[in-house]
Formats: structure tokens, sequence, C-alpha cells
């Protein structure tokens, strides 16, 4: 893990609670939560433009150090509200840790190399997982794992969490069978497959019901044949008479 520069921001204790924080985000401030083990929650807030700034140059699995009151606080964000439509940035929750205590956080995964499989054989990349589970001390919390996939040759094939490399010091808590990244069959051919494999239950399904008739014919024919034989044999019998 490469040594990470100390990342500090500079925030004020909050007095603005409820609907009335709108009136700090028309102001270009930002409402925020400090929160933690065995700590008590604090309201604080930071300026909207200095976080935007940190989010252009930074990952979101950094240790971020909070200066509330002079006093350094290690936290790492926790979760960004945003307006769904404007994308303002609404609320920030911050998760306060001990730097010799390990923690919990999603970290992303990104898929890198190329998979012969798509000029071999015209497969379609598919990305099933964006970010797995890790645990660690805050110190030792990648920015993200890579998954590999220049080993996938044919379609099918599927590079799962068990592939991935972690650092050492940080285990990896997603379950390792999870498909990370696999090689699908084009969305055309695997309509044509489709629609070749219902055409063929359906002849098999009409040949069915051909000899299902037939069988049934042949039986009607022989009734008819007893019946004749049987008015025969009354006439017969009814000529001795």
């Amino acid at each position: 893990m490469t040594t990470q520069e100390k990342t500090s921001i500079e925030v004020a204790r909050r007095d603005v609670l409820g609907k009335k924080v709108s009136r700090l985000r028309r102001q270009g401030t930002t409402p925020a939560n400090i929160y933690g083990n065995h700590i008590d929650s604090v309201a604080v807030q930071l300026s909207t433009e200095q976080f935007r700034l940190f989010l252009r140059g930074h990952s979101r699995n950094e240790i971020i150090y909070l200066k509330v009151d002079g006093e350094d606080r290690p936290t790492f964000i926790r979760d960004i509200q945003r307006n769904p439509v404007t994308d303002q940035i609404l609320h920030i929750d911050f998760l306060q840790v001990s730097l010799d205590h390990k923690v919990r956080l999603e970290v992303a995964v990104h898929v890198t190399g190329v998979a012969p499989a798509v000029d071999m054989h015209g497969g379609i990349i598919t990305h099933a997982l964006t970010s797995v589970q890790v645990e660690a001390l805050p110190t030792n919390i990648p920015e993200s794992l890579t998954a590999d996939i220049s080993g996938l040759t044919e379609l099918g094939q599927s590079v799962h969490v068990s592939d991935l490399t972690a650092p050492e010091g940080v285990d990896i808590l997603t379950d390792l069978e999870t498909v990370v990244a696999r090689i699908d069959i084009p969305a055309a051919e695997r309509a044509e497959e489709e629609e070749g494999e219902e055409g063929e239950e359906g002849e098999e399904g009409e040949e069915g019901e051909e000899g299902v008739e037939g069988d049934e014919g042949e039986g009607e024919k022989d009734e008819g044949e007893k019946d004749e034989s049987g008015r025969d044999e009354r006439g017969g019998r009814g000529g001795r008479e």
C-alpha cells in the first residue's frame, strides 16, 4: 500500500437542523454528520466547493481528517446524499474510526486486460460486480481492486471474487464464488439459439400428436370391423332360426 498524504478538511459544528438546512445549501454550505462506535453523533457543516474539489482528486476510501474545534478526527465518507435531478450534494455522513481497529468498507473493483474470447468468438463482457466488502485497518484500505480478464478465452468463462488479489492485511468478505465479470454470448446469437430450440420442441410436439391420432384411427377401424362381424353373425343366426 502506498503512503498517502494526510488529507484534512475544516468543518464547523452545526446548529441549523431539520428543514432549515436548505438555507445553508443556498449559501454554499453542506450539512453533515460525524458518527462512529462509542462516540456521540456530531452535526457539522463544511464548504460545498471544498468538498467537491476533494472528490475530484481523492478516493472515497481515503482517510479524511476532519478538523472539529481544532481536533483532527480520522473519518471515511460513509454516504453522500444527492438531489436525483440536479446531482446537488444534500448531505454527507462521515464515519469516525480508530486507526488501530479494523473497519469494513466497500471497495470498487475495476476490470483490466483484454479477453481473447471477445475477438475470437465475438463474446460480450458483462460486469456483474462493481465492488466488494473488505476488512482491514483504516490505513490499509485500498482505493480499489482489479479483476484481470486476460485469461478468458472461451464463451461462458468468468472471473470470480476468489480471483481477486488483495493487499497484505486486507480480507475480502464478499462471497468468493460471486462472479465479477463473465464472457456472454452476443444477444443476436443467443436469440437465434433460443428460436432454434423452440422450433425443435414444436416439431417434436407435432410428431407426437400425429402418432396419437393414427393410433386412435386404427382403434376406431377395429371396432367397426367387430361391429360388422357381429351383425353378420346375428344375421346368420336369424337365417338359421
